[in-house]
């Protein structure tokens, strides 16, 4: 717990911010005037709490720091007294030397942030900078897709200000400014706010217990629709003829499909970075004709239409141009429309603090989404706002930036909500902070590269996904295949078979084509490569087939993890220290638990017809041989199709049919 006595480290400063954004990346520079370390002057305790007295010597300045008990947790706050000239607080406590730090957000290529400082301010996670220079080594020959950077070099799309400790506490810290986290010093964690710190902190007794807590704390998450959970949804774009193949080669090829997702179903714009989406959030017209009463004929039929928007406005279309005229964008300090650049176009930003933007925005999806028949929509970004635009709320830039992808979702769910279709749509989203939970359906873990890089591949996947449950964020998925590509950076026949096993033990089932889908492989190609590797013809179709098969036959066992991640927020995908208290658990990050009793062990490189497993003490059964496993580390058989998965013996009775026979292999 917080200790709130003089064994606590407080500093203040004043110092201004420097940031400068490249395409949703954010440089972040601090020009301090000064920075006092606290003097502690003692303390009373009292009923249910304490103060304690503090005084910044050199500015003559008093703080007092209140800590309020409850039965569950406590609450400490600073208060300054006035006139105090500081806006930056450190506050430093104790932890046991070996403590495991896990959140923040969402992490990529380290799960457990012991040894790492974080930085609490959304951005675009896939920088123009870091991708370039993998594409010089890739050119040359010389990139390892096993080096992991320097953690420092990266940003993340979902930050909050909340970190979990493995021995079960859960701190927040209430504020929606810039904010680090400091977990390098062993035995010791530091806090840094722009704002007086409110500083929440709660043990609970097992990990069940705290992910509640945080339920409560920040809201549960709304159900997904029932129709997600029984097939693919397959991404297609180019029009209403590509669709129709796609589902009729889907259909063809046995695969249980229950969406299509086209992003470019408003237009498309060719640019040097892709096939992009044209912002502009009305079908178009002539790439698809009639697209209302396709919807429907295709829900008709089983197959639901999903869609794509985010809080951008593409300068040469009618949308914008009403937005402009309306006094709706984002402002710079000269009052002219902010424009961002995001790939190679620039763009306006619709400003979610004026009211009258708001609706007008969510009537759109209402009108133009909803009103003609899509069953959901990837609604992206989020996490662009400048810090030195101006709003029309009056509110500052820096206070609002990682609010900024909180209330996008809100948008989206109150547009949802007020068609009366809760239970009908599904939107997902890449960027999220304090409140994303409670509003967003889904989180997808973002632009990962087409590739098998521990950084930004297809490893990343899971440590992403488990930090976002150790966030309070119980359920995420990825693009089957990836997404980011470029001459250097394809994706392969593996490559993809290998995401499509791993999907399959998932939430959700959702492909991408990618931004140059002309350099990929796609899930319903003509061989491409993977006959070899499969031994046996149309390897492509049949093995999309059989992962969706066996996503489909675990429907009810996902269900039943999805009910107790909305009521509890127990998280769908676990790591595996959640349920196992053991030192390799608490640091392992390519593997992963499917709800209680399921264990997932993807193969994470290109070549691998085996795997090394770590099993938690308990008694597993091999999902494809039967073979019954303790505790320990394994080398196992993982040809292409026989993804290393373990079932809990003692939990079979409680898992679907097709697992209880351990025949799911056979479907």
């Amino acid at each position: 717990m917080f200790p709130f006595s003089e064994q606590v480290h407080i500093t203040v400063g004043r110092a201004a911010d420097r940031f400068t954004m490249t395409k949703g990346s954010f440089d972040y520079r601090c020009d301090w005037s000064f920075e006092h370390a606290l003097t502690f002057r003692g303390m009373r305790e009292y009923p249910g709490g304490a103060e304690s007295v503090w005084t910044d010597e050199e500015a003559k300045t008093g703080y007092l720091s209140v800590v309020q008990i409850a039965r569950d947790g406590e609450l400490f706050r600073l208060i300054p007294e006035e006139g105090s000239e500081a806006n930056r607080f450190r506050v430093t406590f104790r932890v046991p030397e070996d403590t495991h730090f896990y959140g923040c957000g969402e992490t990529y290529s380290e799960f457990d942030l012991a040894g790492q400082k974080v930085r609490v301010f959304t951005a675009e996670h896939q920088n123009e900078r870091r991708i370039a220079a993998k594409k010089e080594k890739l050119a040359a020959g010389t990139y390892d897709d096993q080096t992991v950077l320097p953690f420092s070099e990266y940003e993340s799309y979902y930050v909050q200000p909340t970190f979990v400790c493995s021995d079960k506490t859960f701190v927040h810290v209430d504020t929606t400014r810039y904010t680090e986290f400091d977990f390098t010093v062993p035995g010791q964690v530091t806090i840094l706010t722009e704002e007086p710190p409110v500083i929440l902190c709660r043990t609970a007794g097992s990990f069940e217990e705290l992910s509640a807590v945080q339920a409560d704390f920040f809201g549960h998450r709304r159900p997904i629709p029932a129709w997600v959970s029984e097939g693919a949804i397959i991404a297609r774009q180019r029009g209403t003829e590509s669709v129709q193949e796609a589902i009729d080669t889907a259909k063809a090829a046995g695969v249980p499909l229950v969406g299509i997702w086209s992003q470019d179903w408003c237009g498309c714009r060719k640019t040097a970075f892709g096939y992009q989406v044209m912002w502009n959030w009305e079908y178009d017209r002539e790439l698809y004709h009639d697209l209302p009463e396709k919807i429907q004929a295709w829900k008709a039929e089983g197959v639901r239409f999903l869609g794509y928007i985010n809080p951008f406005l593409a300068l040469e279309k009618g949308l914008y141009k009403e937005a402009s005229a309306k006094g709706y964008c984002v402002k710079n300090a000269a009052g002219e429309d902010y424009l961002v650049t995001i790939t190679t176009f620039p763009a306006a930003m619709v400003d979610f603090t004026n009211p009258a933007a708001w609706e007008w925005y969510k009537n759109d999806i209402k009108e133009n989404m909803i009103g003609i028949g899509l069953s959901g929509w990837m609604a992206d970004f989020g996490e662009y706002l400048p810090t030195d635009c101006v709003l029309h709320s009056g509110q500052s830039a820096e206070e609002m930036h990682n609010l900024w992808p909180a209330l996008w979702a809100k948008l989206n769910r109150e547009a949802v909500e007020e068609s009366g279709l809760t239970d009908e749509i599904f939107f997902f989203m890449r960027a999220g902070f304090t409140g994303s939970i409670a509003d967003c359906c889904m989180m997808w873990t973002g632009d990962q590269h087409v590739d098998w890089s521990v950084d930004d591949g297809l490893p990343s996947v899971i440590p992403a996904t488990l930090s976002l449950g150790m966030s309070g964020y119980p359920m995420a998925h990825s693009d089957v295949g990836g997404y980011t590509t470029n001459e250097c950076m394809t994706r392969t026949p593996e490559l993809l078979l290998r995401w499509e096993e791993m999907c399959a033990f998932s939430p959700v089932f959702r492909s991408h084509e990618g931004n140059q889908p002309v350099r990929n492989v796609h899930l319903l190609d003509e061989n491409a490569g993977a006959d070899a590797l499969c031994g046996e013809a149309d390897a492509l179709k049949k093995h999309l087939a059989r992962c969706v098969r066996w996503f489909t036959a675990l429907a009810p066992y996902r269900k039943a993890c999805e009910a107790e991640a909305v009521a509890h927020g127990v998280p769908v995908m676990r790591p595996l220290f959640y349920h196992y208290d053991e030192p390799q658990a608490y640091t392992e990050k390519t593997e992963y638990l499917l709800g209680r009793d399921i264990l997932v062990a993807p193969v994470l490189r290109p070549g691998a017809v085996t795997r090394q497993v770590y099993l938690p003490e308990d008694e597993w059964v091999h999902l494809w041989s039967g073979e019954e496993y303790r505790g320990g580390v394994f080398t196992v058989e993982a040809p292409i199709g026989k993804i290393p998965v373990f079932v809990r013996k003692t939990a079979e009775d409680a898992l679907p049919t097709a697992f209880v026979s351990l025949g799911l292999h056979n479907i």
